[in-house]
């Protein structure tokens, strides 16, 4: 019987997320990753190389994911709405806390200085969300924006900064805004949708 790579490198990638977003890439263990998955660990290493390539084959998938699951376009092209995409965002990582979690111990470990693996295609990957957001800016009417308006690079740093910065640091939206997200996660949505119209004029 062949041996089914595509399932199990799927397996390992899906077992490794769990172990990573808890443990990071130091403290993560080979041996968890193969036994959550039901693999033998010896195939992690032809298939990935070894943990840290693990890891940042996890950090590209996820981002993958939500990048499937929340485009930045309509299907037919144009631009989705600015602020309800700032919620899409929302929900999605209010339904996948491990992403931000996986980012956060990718800063940890990392050098600040340095590339992280997969870099080039991700700023690729950003800019074509730049891309989009610079179109949607040309369709609107400049009349109606109040003073000088955010340049697009800046405006779409900020909504991943205020959607992504509330999961990531829970307690500091408890203390500065009264309540935590998981009290009421609707009220926070609608604030953070209203807070991004607000920026995009």
């Amino acid at each position: 019987m062949a041996w089914d790579t595509a399932k199990t490198k799927r397996l390992l990638l899906d077992a490794a997320v769990d172990e990573f977003a808890a443990y990071g890439p130091e403290g993560a263990r080979i041996d968890r990753i193969a036994a959550a998955a039901g693999v033998n660990k010896e195939r992690i290493y032809p298939y990935f190389g070894g943990k840290r390539q693990l890891f940042a084959a996890v950090i590209q998938r996820e981002l993958e994911q939500l990048a499937a699951a929340v485009p930045m376009e309509e299907a037919d092209g144009r631009a989705v709405d600015l602020p309800e995409y700032a919620g899409r965002v929302f929900d999605y990582h209010h339904d996948h806390p491990h992403l931000l979690r996986l980012l956060q111990w990718e800063a940890l470990y990392g050098d600040a200085a340095a590339p992280v693996a997969g870099e080039e295609r991700r700023a690729a990957h950003y800019a074509e969300k730049l891309a989009a957001v610079s179109r949607a800016r040309r369709g609107e009417v400049d009349s109606a924006r109040a003073g000088v308006p955010l340049a697009p690079e800046e405006l779409l740093y900020a909504v991943v900064a205020l959607v992504g910065w509330q999961f990531a640091a829970p307690q500091l939206a408890r203390m500065i805004l009264g309540a935590a997200v998981d009290e009421d996660p609707a009220a926070r949505r609608a604030a953070v949708v209203d807070m991004v119209r607000r920026l995009a004029l």
